[in-house]
């Protein structure tokens, strides 16, 4: 399992343009407005859910979208969805709640969790996400976050929340 530093090293090595400010934990979206003001891109708010089926869905969407959980999964293809546990989260992304985070699907080699993105994060100039610890926050540009999910062989759902319908946009 990756570790920030490892998840940074990785950033590098894909020649992905990144930057990082460290901060106070932060464990919910509503939390940490004075550093939100601080770092640029598209904040982020992440879930990590199951379905009924047992399959497990990671929705990385922009902080201020509302998430329909009773709908989406007519939307995505799942069956209902509810939280997903605490050791599932970690033994599938290395993290711990208030640290999930796109970037964790890099500890999912074997693609357990399947991601769901908010079109307004598909299309922002630039994302910010915990670089899988709460202490932290890390900006890629577009291009970067492209180059991450294709490194890791990901194309993700990507939604439009205030539609609540899927978006042909890939994130190629």
């Amino acid at each position: 399992m990756l570790d920030r530093a490892g998840l940074l090293a990785l950033f590098d090595q894909l020649g992905m343009t990144h930057a990082t400010l460290d901060h106070p934990a932060v464990f919910r979206v509503g939390e940490g407005g004075a550093i939100k003001a601080k770092i640029p891109g598209a904040h982020t708010k992440n879930l990590f859910l199951k379905d009924t089926r047992g399959d497990l869905w990671l929705v990385c969407a922009k902080d201020d979208t509302a998430i329909d959980l009773k709908r989406l999964h007519t939307v995505i293809g799942s069956a209902r969805l509810s939280f997903g546990s605490v050791e599932r989260m970690a033994e599938t992304l290395g993290v711990t709640p208030g640290s999930v985070t796109l970037f964790a699907l890099a500890n999912d080699p074997l693609h357990r969790v399947r991601l769901v993105l908010d079109l307004a994060l598909a299309e922002a100039q630039e994302v910010s996400f915990h670089p899988l610890e709460n202490t932290a926050t890390t900006t890629v540009d577009q291009a970067g976050l492209r180059t991450f999910l294709s490194h890791l062989g990901r194309e993700p759902l990507v939604v439009d929340f205030p539609r609540l319908a899927l978006n042909p946009l890939a994130t190629r």
